[in-house]
């Protein structure tokens, strides 16, 4: 039996429909509220909620929020925008990268995981399979001792390395992902290190099928991307609007390059829009409504003038491929 899991249960994936495979919708990172990034705090579940109410608007229907528990997850108000908004909603369980585990772990997230400092001591003092299992409980349980379950598993390495205690995460989540089947989701510091993640994932018996690796348009080379594509994962743009980093345009060649390969079935779009200044209803950033409002009518144009089918990729990149990468298999 296949199904896709959601913060409402699981669902058919041909239900699915419109979504955005990347964000981030109410959530505290310790590691940056210690620093005082305001910036970074995405805290106001009503400001979140009128931006996914824009994403509605516009013909969206799911997202999923890849807020892992050391990301400051606020599990119960991103349920509630779910329920109060009508979208789906699918969760993270799992972990992001090192730098941020020197962060101090709240109270609620010690009733979960014991009295640890930092989430750094905590990933040291356990077990590769320890770790397994706190991320199998949330995919099977609820995340951080709720009853509201994960709907994929998350792993995250920094940039140009891999630290020996981010390849226990990796080891654990892909152990997790064994024992419940769900979809992996990796993190890549600016789109490095991709192809390092493999080896140690095809070391613990993954089908990379079953992977999105994030982040991509940070490392805008095709031949690179074409690499990871060729192992059967999932190739995510998940940085749309971010032209500080490469401008649309650049995206959108690499986009190209990778559907003239053959591998349209493999692409996913979204923007993680983590900060307050990407939010329109924070602070007047280009919001929630921006991929579905301006981006896609412009990717479609440029499709079409390259003679492609511009609703057809569309199509693929927010509904018939999210459908099946975040589907559990049995």
């Amino acid at each position: 039996m296949s199904f896709i899991r959601t913060f409402h249960g699981d669902i058919d994936p041909k239900t699915l429909g419109v979504t955005y495979s990347h964000e981030h919708i109410v959530c505290r990172p310790p590691f940056w509220a210690e620093r005082g990034e305001d910036d970074l705090l995405l805290d106001d579940k009503e400001k979140s909620k009128l931006d996914v109410l824009d994403f509605k608007q516009l013909g969206g229907q799911a997202i999923v929020d890849a807020t892992a528990v050391d990301y400051g997850r606020d599990v119960m108000a991103v349920k509630e925008i779910a329920e109060e908004t009508g979208i789906t909603i699918i969760g993270t369980a799992g972990f992001n990268k090192s730098f941020l585990w020197g962060a101090k772990v709240p109270a609620h997230i010690k009733e979960v995981i014991g009295d640890y400092a930092t989430f750094y001591e905590w990933i040291e003092a356990k077990s590769i399979n320890e770790l397994a299992d706190f991320v199998i409980r949330e995919v099977e349980e609820g995340l951080e001792g709720t009853n509201t379950p994960g709907g994929q598993v998350k792993f995250g390495t920094g940039y140009n390395r891999i630290t020996p205690l981010e390849e226990k995460t990796i080891r654990a989540v892909a152990r997790a992902h064994h024992e419940t089947k769900a979809p992996v989701h990796s993190h890549t510091e600016a789109g490095t290190m991709a192809l390092e993640q493999i080896e140690i994932l095809k070391s613990e018996g993954v089908n990379l099928e079953y992977v999105s690796f994030g982040h991509m348009d940070r490392n805008p080379d095709p031949y690179y991307h074409e690499k990871v594509a060729q192992t059967g994962a999932f190739v995510s743009f998940d940085g749309i609007a971010k032209i500080k980093y490469a401008p649309e345009s650049t995206r959108i060649h690499c986009i190209f390059e990778l559907v003239k390969k053959g591998y349209e079935k493999q692409i996913l779009i979204s923007g993680d829009t983590a900060r307050k200044t990407y939010y329109k209803h924070y602070d007047y950033g280009l919001g929630l409504e921006n991929i579905l409002g301006k981006w896609v009518p412009r990717f479609m144009e440029e499709a079409d003038q390259s003679g492609f089918s511009g609703k057809q990729l569309v199509d693929r990149f927010f509904v018939e491929n999210p459908a099946r990468c975040f589907t559990f298999k049995s």
